[in-house]
């Protein structure tokens, strides 16, 4: 599946990025061959069609597409945290109604969890769901949703008890599908992660079935999507390596290419350790996404090492991205050169999916946490 990926990014889509770069169009081309290369069943169980990749074979994918354009990572990522969630927690009826046609890609995904008055704080949340006896009555909205345009299936994060103390005891992912009562906004302006859309959603007494609730039961959704959300968290850390291995390898080729006082400007030290550094920090970044995904796969909580990923990928691929345009001097400016668009790109991973101040606070709770059970960290 990797070299099959990394000839899709190599002959596909590196030449005919920038078009749809520069225009913020929506890669339909793209995903239809994504669709056909079975990128969107990855998590997908086989019964239902799809591929079922270990997390570390997800995360290899994930950076190479992202090597290739970040925006073509992100149209696969919210996607796949909910395949993941419905098939650990889905009814039998769930996991049949949506699995199928989310392995082809027919039915594409999103996630819907950040509020435009919340923030990271998803437990302040105010989008809420009233139950009527056979239906749940939403209403409040949600920002920041990626793909939201192109999705068929939205997992939705809300309150389902506004009494329940704590208030994550009352919390519920709700399984719905654009209709009446829901305005999906136009895309909101972004500096980068273009192509892709985000977009706000607008809930005014939506009627879903009861049936919609993940799992069945209301009131299980928050740890239900904190353990969707460790995928998520190893997707983004593999974007973030995507964004910053391509950087690297545009600095690399320049460093060989560009001459000054001589010689190949690698040879010079000050571009010479900005190379150095930074193929390090990618290395280190690659190993503790590797970890994260492996103690996943084992079955075992990982917020903590997918947290740590995540953290450390993000902020290396920021920096690999502006010592990558360091190495470029004035043409690093230029949007004739792709490592400006790594530039745009790499303070998504630092904000998505929790931001890293967010992260931090994870990190610090479970090392205390391991630490009490007397658990490694």
């Amino acid at each position: 599946m990797i070299a099959v990926v990394r000839e899709f990014v190599e002959e596909r889509v590196k030449p005919d990025v920038r078009r749809f770069e520069a225009s913020d169009t929506y890669p339909d081309a793209f995903i239809e061959q994504m669709k056909a290369l079975g990128f969107f069943g990855l998590l997908a169980p086989a019964e239902h069609g799809g591929v079922d990749v270990s997390m570390a074979a997800f995360a290899r994918v994930t950076e190479e597409l992202a090597r290739g354009w970040m925006s073509l990572a992100g149209a696969i990522g919210g996607h796949s945290v909910i395949t993941y969630v419905i098939k650990t927690f889905g009814t039998e009826e769930q996991k049949r109604a949506y699995l199928p046609r989310m392995a082809t890609g027919e039915v594409r995904a999103t996630m819907a969890l950040t509020e435009p008055s919340g923030g990271s704080d998803l437990q302040g949340m105010r989008t809420y769901a009233v139950s009527d006896g056979d239906h749940w009555v939403i209403n409040g909205s949600k920002t920041w949703i990626s793909n939201a345009a192109h999705s068929g299936l939205i997992a939705l994060l809300c309150r389902t008890d506004r009494d329940a103390k704590p208030a994550h005891r009352g919390i519920s992912v709700l399984l719905i599908e654009p209709g009446p009562g829901l305005d999906i906004s136009a895309k909101i302006p972004k500096l980068g992660y273009r192509g892709v859309e985000a977009c706000t959603l607008s809930f005014d007494a939506m009627r879903v079935p009861a049936a919609a609730v993940l799992g069945g039961p209301p009131n299980k959704g928050w740890a239900q999507m904190m353990r969707g959300l460790e995928v998520g968290r190893i997707q983004v850390a593999a974007r973030a390596l995507g964004v910053g291995q391509a950087a690297l390898e545009a600095a690399v080729t320049y460093a060989q290419q560009r001459e000054t006082f001589g010689q190949p400007i690698w040879k010079h030290q000050s571009v010479g350790n900005l190379i150095a550094d930074m193929a390090t920090q990618m290395r280190a970044a690659r190993l503790l996404t590797a970890d994260a995904a492996e103690r996943f796969d084992s079955g075992q909580r990982s917020d903590l090492e997918a947290g740590m990923a995540k953290l450390f990928a993000s902020e290396t691929a920021m920096k690999v991205a502006i010592d990558a345009m360091r190495v470029h001097g004035g043409y690093g400016f230029s949007q004739e050169f792709d490592v400006e668009r790594y530039f745009r790109d790499a303070p998504l991973m630092i904000l998505g999916e929790g931001t890293n101040e967010i992260q931090r606070n994870v990190i610090a709770a479970q090392v205390i946490a391991r630490d009490a059970a007397g658990d490694r960290y």
